[in-house]
């Protein structure tokens, strides 16, 4: 048994997870190599290993012939008979070749091949076990900036957080511990690169996915995300078991499961909102903590118009425009938002003139609620 070899071999298999088989395949076709450059030709050599005690035969197929041609192909009878005391004309004998008798530049050719294939194998396991975890938020360790670039130690590979995936704001010391996105995982010939993000909205979904328990069994469900990274995230949920509260399971007792988020993207707002199959009350929801008077929502345009309090409408739009801007984007829609004023006199925010354009849409809800809110301005 060649101890040493199957060591080796076992080393390699736990360290680099690179299969025997595929160590055995790289060691024959070495050996083939090894052969072409000695003999010039390789044609008629086979290798053959036993997988079991990694004992190895290296072997040349010759005929036996009365005079010899091409030494590479053929053998006298004289010392074919030498080999196998039967041997006769035409028959075909196997000759031993001896590894030890190969030249340096053969050997070390052999030793490049074999070299080659596990640097080649090593590249593929890391790309294959990174590519499994692309979409997916994975724990690395900053480790240096080049140039605007950030470099993650993601355990086996680096994964690279370009500038424009990075937080405006956020700083990383060497050494530090964060969350990424893995956003890509491209094949290249120096190995796997790997892209990462902390900006993208995923980032936000995949930790509440594994903070929160009812998420990652199916019992509560994200809808929608929308993110402005580092400053804030709204994120629309329901729950598929009418005795759980999808928005209290993501926050948690005290907060703490939205806490622990917060803390992650440093110190980003985060609004959780149920999600509503009603337009017009999804919208209202995203708008939150601006309280509502009339929501005016057109399914097939995809565009609404709201109605908000007086005192409520820089709340309802939001520092330059964040609290509506997210709420387009977590409902898909359009949206318009005026105050009470201003929708008096303005084209479509009339509820009559609503009505007139879009009786389908009828909601007996919103007519009360606006009605109930112009009294109390009258009055």
């Amino acid at each position: 048994m060649n101890k040493e070899l199957m060591e080796a071999l076992d080393i390699l298999e736990k360290e680099k997870e690179i299969s025997k088989e595929t160590l055995f395949e790289a060691i024959e076709n070495s050996l083939l190599t090894a052969c072409k450059n000695h003999f010039g030709k390789a044609d008629n050599i086979k290798v053959e290993i036993d997988r079991d005690t990694c004992d190895f035969l290296c072997y040349a197929e010759k005929e036996v012939v009365e005079e010899v041609e091409d030494d590479c192909l053929q053998i006298s009878l004289e010392d074919a008979q030498k080999i196998k005391a039967d041997a006769k004309i035409g028959d075909m004998i196997h000759v031993e070749i001896k590894s030890k008798e190969f030249g340096r530049i053969a050997t070390q050719n052999a030793k490049n091949v074999i070299l080659q294939k596990i640097r080649e194998e090593e590249r593929s396991v890391i790309y294959n076990q990174y590519y499994e975890k692309e979409k997916d938020v994975v724990t690395g360790i900053v480790q240096r900036y080049v140039g605007r670039n950030i470099s993650i130690n993601l355990g086996k590979a680096d994964g690279i957080l370009n500038e424009s995936e990075q937080v405006k704001g956020e700083v990383f010391k060497p050494t530090e511990r964060i969350k990424v996105y893995i956003l890509e995982v491209k094949n290249t010939p120096k190995g796997p690169r790997i892209l990462v993000s902390r900006t993208h909205p995923e980032l936000v979904k995949r930790l509440f996915e594994a903070e929160v328990t009812e998420i990652k069994d199916g019992t509560v469900e994200i809808m929608s995300i929308a993110r402005e990274a580092g400053s804030r995230t709204k994120m629309a949920v329901r729950s598929n078991n009418p005795n759980v509260d999808a928005v209290g399971a993501c926050v948690g007792i005290n907060g703490a499961r939205v806490n622990s988020i917060v803390d992650e993207l440093r110190g980003e707002k985060i609004d959780i909102i149920n999600w509503d199959e009603n337009p017009g009350n999804l919208i209202q929801n995203a708008l939150s903590p601006a309280k509502i008077v009339a929501v005016f929502a057109d399914p097939d345009e995809k565009t609404a118009k709201v109605v908000v309090p007086d005192y409520q409408l820089s709340l309802a739009i939001g520092k330059e425009g964040q609290n509506a801007r997210l709420a387009a984007r977590l409902t898909g829609y359009k949206i318009d938002i005026k105050s009470e004023t201003q929708a008096k006199d303005a084209p479509g925010f009339r509820y009559e003139d609503y009505m007139d354009e879009y009786d389908e849409y009828d909601d007996e809800e919103y007519e009360e609620g606006y009605a109930e809110e112009s009294d109390s301005t009258q009055e």
